[in-house]
């Protein structure tokens, strides 16, 4: 009688199939699938989503006319394709000017190597009120980028007014209604005043080091500097639609009364986490987030982001994904996913890392527009085996038996054995460990043989 070979009985074992495959995506939710809490609701009053994205598209009509228009042509920043674009689309120049400035900041044109291409949320305009509100909230935070300041007021000044202004908008969300501007230029000379004596304060004691130098506070800015700078915040905030101008007052659209809200909320939110992790490091801020459902996690992530610059965050993520904790490299690709256009070309060179490759190629392939349903398409299949293994130790360190159990059923592969013939294959640092958790967790005794007898084999060197 002919003896079959291991792999060949191991296949026509039943109970060593797959029967119930699942998208590779359900990888990446394998460690964050966690208990729901319910969102908060926004203040009274607040329109539902579809009439703020409704407004929202009404302030970025002529952006989005002209990222239309240049992603088809191709040559946006050229005088002669302003001109053209000014005669196609019934714009003067300047209006062609303006628009494209604020498709860039929105997020709806992307330059690739001088190229225009149509970001993910021009893709998604018509159909996702999500996307479009995620695009006027990014013109929103680059207000001061849309209205130029005064040209005669020194830098540093425009910077602290820049950074007060969040102040000036809490008082006009609070008060839900017009509000004089001579208060809110109260308000701007007191917060200017305190950021001021905030870094004037100089540490003393061993901690400083040598004896610091005295330090001499520049002089505020004088009342008619200030009020032309606070009139210039106002007008730029209106040219995003987030507030209106009246005779001597202001008040805040709905678009700004809820954004304003949101981004109290996120501030909220990250005060009472349990490490408040907002000064915190990007590893510890991660790991306080694994704690928390997605939605929660992406609002720390965002005021985590708000609180450095974005350059710095990108590296202090990337660093952290490529320590030897697997959930942190996932949870740091999610961050990253809220920094959006800003992180993609340390992405892009972190995708020729081996460890980072799987992650960057997913997060790429969304940034372009993919559904993060169909993203895992874009890696190869041993790329797609690499992160089944490096989430599968994610699991194994953080999760519990089964959710380890359930992440089998996420493999690409139809059959165990073809699994483990890949894994072994892959090379992941994390093998072994992983095939003898998934032997210890599973309960059918036959596949818990077959994990161990592969973890031997990586072991010892072995086929």
């Amino acid at each position: 009688m002919t003896s079959r070979k291991p792999d060949e009985q191991l296949a026509r074992n039943s109970r060593l199939r797959l029967v119930r495959p699942r998208p590779l995506s359900t990888a990446r939710r394998a460690v964050t699938t966690r208990r729901t809490r319910p969102a908060p609701r926004p203040p009274e009053g607040t329109p539902p989503p579809t009439e703020l994205a409704r407004q929202a598209r009404a302030v970025l009509d002529d952006a989005v006319r002209v990222a239309r228009w240049a992603a088809v042509e191709r040559h946006p920043d050229a005088t002669p394709a302003q001109e053209r674009a000014a005669a196609a689309l019934g714009l003067t120049p300047e209006q062609v000017r303006a628009g494209w400035d604020r498709a860039r900041l929105a997020g709806l044109v992307e330059l690739h190597d001088g190229t225009a291409r149509p970001g993910w949320r021009l893709r998604a305009w018509d159909r996702d009120d999500s996307a479009v509100l995620r695009g006027w909230v990014a013109l929103f935070d680059a207000w001061s980028l849309v209205h130029p300041a005064p040209a005669d007021v020194a830098p540093a000044a425009v910077a602290e007014v820049v950074e007060a202004v969040p102040q000036v908008l809490s008082l006009l969300q609070l008060s839900a209604g017009p509000v004089p501007v001579p208060s809110l230029l109260d308000l701007l000379q007191q917060r200017v005043a305190e950021l001021r004596e905030e870094r004037c304060e100089v540490p003393t004691g061993p901690a400083a080091g040598a004896a610091p130098r005295e330090h001499v506070p520049e002089p505020l800015p004088g009342p008619d500097s200030l009020a032309r700078l606070l009139d210039w915040a106002l007008e730029g905030l209106a040219a995003v639609g987030a507030l209106t101008l009246g005779e001597g007052q202001a008040t805040l659209t709905p678009l700004g009364n809820w954004a304003v809200w949101v981004k109290l909320e996120q501030i909220c939110v990250a005060a009472q986490s349990p490490a408040g992790h907002i000064e915190q490091s990007a590893e510890d801020m991660l790991r306080a987030c694994a704690r928390l459902t997605p939605g929660p996690a992406r609002a720390e992530y965002r005021a985590w982001l708000a609180a450095r610059p974005v350059g710095s965050a990108v590296t202090e993520l990337l660093d952290v994904a490529r320590g030897e904790d697997a959930l942190l490299r996932g949870l740091a690709f999610e961050a990253l996913r809220v920094v959006g256009a800003a992180a993609e070309g340390e992405v892009r060179t972190a995708a020729q890392e081996v460890s980072l490759r799987p992650y960057a190629l997913l997060w790429l392939a969304e940034y372009e527009g993919a559904d993060p349903d169909d993203a895992p398409d874009v890696l190869t299949r041993e790329e797609a085996t690499w992160l089944w293994v490096d989430t599968a130790a994610a699991v194994a360190d953080h999760g519990e038996a089964s959710l380890l159990v359930r992440h089998l059923e996420s493999a690409v592969q139809g059959t165990v054995p073809a699994l483990l013939d890949e894994v072994r294959a892959v090379g992941h640092p994390r093998t072994v460990q992983v095939l003898v958790a998934l032997a210890a967790a599973h309960p059918d005794p036959a596949l818990a043989k077959a994990m161990r007898r592969a973890a031997f084999q990586v072991h010892t060197g072995g086929a």
